[in-house]
Formats: C-alpha cells, structure tokens, sequence
C-alpha cells in the first residue's frame, strides 16, 4: 500500500530532473546496447541513512564502465525514501563530462536498482545526491589513466624562476615575475593543477601566469602541483629579493582608518568594530600597511579590515611605508565594544488618556482628546499607533481631537526597537454637540456601518476620515451624476485620497472603485441621483424667485440666509424650475437668530404655482394652504410645532428634534412618496407621518382647502423666512426623484 505514492512521487522528481536538463535516460536503468561492454563496474549503495551512501568506489581507471545504483529493501531500505545518484558537472575542480542522474527508491519498477553506461576520463568525479535536504551525501570518485593497466601514484614535477631588471646584488628593482611550471611523468595521469602562495602565510591560490610580486624587501613564492589521479607535489618556494627603483621620493604615505559596525545609543559597538585602514602615496608607491591592537600589540601586515571582537576600550595603532622607505607616523582609532544586550522579547505597554468636558451623560461636549503614552524597559519605545473607529493603524505624533458626535472606539497599541509589538488595546467614549467648532465640509451626511455605494454594499467600513467625513459622504453617490464616467473619475479621486492616507488598503480600494462601476450610477435609463438646485452660486440663487414677506440674501460664503432689515413678516423663497411627486429633499439648516433657539422657519413642499391662484390674496399662503410645511423651530418656548414637525398635521417635541446649538449646520432630510412623510435630522429619523385624510389644522381653519386633511400629490418647493428675528441660514439644496 505504501509503495503507489512513493512511485508517484518518484516520477514527479524525475519528470523534474528531466525538466531541468539533469537526467541522462541511463539514469532510470536503460543500458546503451550500443556500446561495448563496459571494461569495469562501480557500484553504489544507499539505505535507511541520509547522511551518507552506505557504500561507494573511490578509485577506478578511465574508460568504459557500467555504474550500478541500488536503494532497495536488500541494501536496508525500509522507508521507502528515494535517492539519488548524482554526478556535479558545475564545479571546475572536478570533471564535468559525465551528466548522471539516477533516481532509485525500492517501490520504483525495478525495485529500486539502475544501472548506466558511461565512459570516464582520468581525474576526479564529485558525485552527490540531489534530493532536497540530503546534500550531505557527497564524495570523490578519483579516475586514472588505465591504458598501461598500472595506476599513477608518482606526483608532478615542478619548478619556479623569477624574472626581471636586476641590481649589482641580484635583487630585482621594483618587480619580480615568478613563473611556476609542473609536469608528469610520462604515461602518468597529467597535470591537475598548480598553486601558489605569496609569503609565509599567504594563502594558496590557482595559479594561471606570471606572479608580479612589487612588494620591497625579502620576499618568498611557495608552490605546488596535482595530477589527475590525485597525486600532490610536494610544497616547493623560491626565495629574492625586490629593491625600489631610483627614486627623489621623501615624502611618506597618508594614512587613515574608520570604524565600522552596529553600535548602541551610546556609541559602542555591540559584539564587534571592524577597523578598515587605508593608505595611499603619489611618489613611490605604498609598499607595505601595518597595524597592531593595544597599546603594547605586535605590529602585523594589514591585508584585510580587523575584526577586534574583545570586550572593552579598544586601540588599533597603524602605520604604512612606500617603497622609497619612507615611513608614515604611527596613528590610531580608539573606540569601545561592549557584549550585545540580552534579546529583547517583552513588548511595550501602552496607555490611553481621554480628557475634555463632560455633559450629565458622561459624553464629551464637542470634542474629547485622546492621548497615547507607551513604556519600554528593554529596547525602547519605537513608535506608537493608534486605530479610531476600526481604521487603518496611523502613526502617533500628537494627542487625537475626536470632535465627530456619536460613540467612538480607539485602538491603541505601541512597537519596541526589538520589533515587539503590543497587543492592541481599546477605549471607548462618545462625543456630544456643543456649539462652537464648525462643522466637517461633507456634501452629505451618511453614518451607514459599510461603505454602500448605490445599493451596492461594499462591506468597507465607512470609516471616518481624517476631514471629519465618512467615506460615504465623500463619494456622493446621492448626487445627480450626467456620466458615469464622471462618477467613475470621482470615486477614483476620493479613492486614491483615501490610500494615500491609510485610511483604506488596497484590496479596499479595488472594493469600492468595483462598486462604483456596478451601481450604473450616471448611466442612461438609471435612476438619477441628486440634483443640486442651490449650490452657493449666484447662479443657483437667481433661479429662485421670492413671494411674501421678508427676504433672502446671498452671503459671500455661499448661504441662503433669510434677512434682517427687509419687510418683515412671512414670506417664501422658491425654485420655480419645476415640480416635485415623490422624492428626497435633502439641505442644511442653521439657526442664526439672536436669541436662544428662537428662530422659526420651514421647508415647503407640493405646493402649487403662488401666482396662479388669484383667489389668495397672500400667494405665500398658497404653500400653506395647498402643500405641507415641514417645521424648523428649535425653541423650548412658543409654537409647539417643533422641527421635524408637518405643521399643523403631525406634531414633534422638542426633545425629539434632536436640537444642536445655534449656530451649527444641521443636515434635513424630506422624504416624501404618496401621502408619506419621513423626516430626518442629521441622519436620524425624528418623524414619520402618513396623511390618509381625517386629519386636519389644529385648530381648523375656515375656507382651508386642506381642511379634509389631505394636500396635493405633487408641487413646488421652498423655504421659509417667518420675520427679520427669525433669521435661518440654508445651503446645500439638492432634490432626488423617488
């Protein structure tokens, strides 16, 4: 039962090992019958072990042979793991003219033995096996000539001279050329390789021409050979001498040295400093750069930056000389290592403050301030972050004004220099109005729990931003659009705003910008949005007309505001353009009168033509008489048709108006189908009102043409101005069809 997915996964790596160019296709067992038989067999074997064959030739002579790879259950396999038999073609140091891969595992077809057919040349083989994680399983196959049936075991021969301009004493004057030769003895297996060292300690490297030694002074050339079968000479060295050439150069070389490596706060390297010194010289030539540790250190010839490791303050002295002999004055660094601090993994702990006044309900009047402290003993505090109202974490630089009424929650959560970060944490508090900061420029006012765009729920959490709108309100999807692609264009505007600011991540932005082109908003044959009919323009203000009392002025900041000094009494400012059946008025308010809540106004709706009733020596009566007024009066005292009220159909307290201070913009919204009323106070509904006759004025009014209760199923609309104290300010009209 075992054995079906071991051969499943045993084709898989050999379809790989063939993929990749690796696998000869003696590698799965098949013998080249056109060959010859083969002068000699090797065999390897492998087992239960991945760390090594369990046996394996070291020795065989060139020419044809017949290689055997068994991992079976007879060689000790009882897992079933498979092997590889690999010969590396990639490393120069090696012979690289056999390409074998063979793939063996005991519930293969064969069970787990191949065998292929190579020919091999003299020199060494390094064979491996390439299953991941078992790399480890290497060795040396070494390969002599056999053609005289003896095997080679005599080392090469080898030789060095050095070459160059020569003084009376035989030393050579500003250079020496070592040429190293080697060979083998006749019918051995030829030269491998030669190497070469550059003074005592120098290290070994492959040598491949002449060796230009330039240094001053007493120099020696160590070197050596290998043959193909393996065979060393033994270390040989040519000893001279290098002078300076006829130079007038007295000048000595500049020296410098830097310190390099990880340090604390306080300037001390942690573990190691590594010290890189550096010397150059216009005349002769650096010659030779020293250095020495301590005070007391033994001068060392400098080939390589110094890695100083001890605990403690530390010198490095050094020094350079050219080849003139001329000697630079001794300089050092000094610096201090100190052992790295114990691994920090203990995360910092944040706090949050929530201060500001308070109303009897424990909310904070207007606006509360947050502020975030974190505690690091290890480490240190690296930043702190802070989420409000399910957000993207932002960075924390300075106390939070949350000045946006409603509840509010504020994670909070701090990271140390070690990369701890804490746990987040959570507090809650609510704001409530109180007059005095003005309010967040939002088109619309949308506190919906996901961003919807349409009827479209994105799922977004319709966050708060950093203008104090919700993204709701920045994509006005309530707006009457003439394209879609100019609505596409906005939200694609609102939406790179919003990543830019970590207000929404990118798989967000996809969400909603997807939404946008799936609510068909501003295409031909939809439902249009909004349409805007006073937008603080001039414009938008003369195609209004005025009946009545009173008056409206145009104020430079783009608001409608009943007058103060213009015939007083009740008079009507209304949008002729059209009429309204069923459909959602939406505008803002602000009472901007004089005294405490006193100022009284209104919307108008479904009111006929004011100046085609001659029977109404009032024409703004006609409103009255004929349409609904839905009331704004925020007064404790008076009228007892508060705001949210259908005047004189359906009354609302002054509790339920949800009344904000004066001089603060409150969003309306008249929701009005059939004989239907919805009326909504900065987003929550404070009346609802169905007129299905019977109700009438209260008290009734004689001659009323309303006084059956009902009114007309369509009309004009307009606001109100009551008298030159009643002063109510209006901006952002817009009126969608339902």
């Amino acid at each position: 039962m075992r054995q079906r997915p071991l051969r499943l996964w045993a084709s898989l790596v050999g379809a790989l090992l063939l993929v990749l160019g690796l696998t000869s296709t003696a590698a799965y067992g098949r013998t080249d019958d056109s060959k010859a038989a083969a002068a000699q067999t090797l065999t390897w074997t492998a087992g239960d072990p991945t760390d090594h064959f369990l046996s394996f030739p070291t020795t065989a002579v060139a020419g044809a042979t017949t290689i055997v790879f068994e991992n079976s259950a007879a060689t000790g396999n009882t897992t079933g793991m498979p092997h590889t038999l690999t010969f590396d073609v990639s490393d120069p140091q090696y012979n690289n003219d056999v390409p074998l891969n063979i793939l063996a595992n005991p519930g293969d077809d064969t069970g787990g033995k191949h065998t292929a057919e190579v020919t091999l040349t003299p020199g060494k083989y390094r064979f491996f096996c390439s299953m991941p994680g078992h790399i480890m399983m290497t060795g040396v196959l070494t390969v002599t000539d056999g053609g005289d049936g003896g095997t080679d075991t005599t080392a090469p021969v080898t030789s060095a001279k050095a070459e160059g301009q020569q003084n009376a004493d035989g030393a050579y004057v500003g250079a020496a050329t070592v040429t190293v030769t080697a060979t083998d003895e006749e019918g051995g297996s030829g030269v491998k390789s030669i190497e070469y060292a550059v003074g005592a300690d120098g290290a070994w490297q492959p040598y491949t021409t002449g060796v230009v030694v330039d240094q001053v002074g007493d120099q020696t050339v160590r070197y050596r050979a290998t043959d193909t079968a393996g065979n060393v000479a033994a270390e040989k060295s040519l000893d001279f001498t290098v002078v300076a050439p006829p130079t007038d150069d007295t000048t000595a070389p500049e020296t410098s040295a830097t310190v390099s490596g990880e340090k604390d706060e306080a300037g001390n390297y942690l573990t190691m400093a590594t010290v890189t010194v550096t010397a150059s010289d216009t005349g002769s030539g650096v010659n030779t750069i020293e250095y020495a540790i301590g005070a007391g250190g033994a001068w060392q010839p400098y080939t390589a930056p110094v890695m100083v490791h001890d605990v403690g303050a530390q010198t490095v002295r050094y020094r350079a000389t050219d080849k003139a002999g001329n000697a630079a004055a001794e300089k050092s660094v000094a610096f201090t290592v100190v052992e790295a601090p114990a691994e920090d993994t203990t995360a910092p702990v944040s706090t949050a403050a929530v201060t500001g006044d308070k109303n009897s309900n424990g909310a904070y009047i207007t606006s509360a301030k947050v502020t975030l402290a974190a505690t690091d003993d290890d480490s240190g505090v690296d930043k702190v972050e802070y989420s409000l109202d399910a957000g993207p974490y932002l960075a924390y630089t300075t106390p939070v004004i949350v000045d946006r009424v409603g509840a509010h929650t504020l994670a909070h959560r701090a990271t140390d220099k070690a990369g701890n970060t804490s746990e987040a944490k959570e507090v809650s508090f609510s704001v409530a109005s109180g007059g005095g900061v003005p309010p967040p420029p939002c088109a619309e006012f949308d506190e919906r729990l996901t961003v919807i765009v349409g009827t479209v729920d994105t799922g977004v959490p319709n966050r708060i931003t950093p203008n104090r709108c919700t993204i709701n309100e920045l994509i006005e999807d309530e707006k009457e659009w003439t394209s879609q692609a100019l609505f596409l264009k906005h939200v694609d505007g609102v939406t790179d705003k919003l990543l830019a600011g970590n207000v929404i991540d990118q798989r967000e932005f996809k969400k909603i910008n997807k939404a946008a082109k799936q609510s068909k908003i501003g295409l031909p044959g939809q439902t249009k949005g909004y349409k805007t009919i006073f937008d603080g323009t001039q414009a938008s203000f003369d195609k209004w007309e005025h009946v009545g009392g009173g008056a409206f002025d145009l104020t430079d900041d783009g608001v409608m505001k009943s007058s103060s000094t213009v015939g007083n009494g009740l008079g009507m400012q209304w949008y002729p353009e059209r009429t309204y059946e069923n459909f959602s008025l939406k505008l803002q308010f602000r009472d901007d009168g004089a005294g405490t809540y006193n100022s009284n106004g209104g919307v108008f709706v479904r009111f006929p033509n004011p100046h085609n009733n001659p029977e109404e020596s009032r024409p703004e009566w006609v409103a009255i008489n004929y349409g609904h007024e839905i009331q704004i009066f925020d007064s404790p005292s008076g009228d007892m048709y508060k705001t949210g009220s259908v005047y004189g159909f359906d009354r609302v307290g002054l509790a339920g108006a949800q009344v904000t201070p004066k001089g603060t913009w409150n969003d309306y919204e008249i929701r009005v189908v059939d004989q239907h009323f919805k009326i909504l106070r900065n987003g929550v509904l404070i009346n609802e009102f169905d007129n299905n006759g019977g109700q009438v004025f209260d008290p009734p009014r004689a001659g009323d043409p309303g006084t059956d209760g009902r009114r007309w199923a369509s009309g004009y609309v307009g606001l109100q101005v009551h008298s030159t104290s009643d002063l109510v300010s209006y901006r952002d009209v817009r009126i969608k069809e339902l």
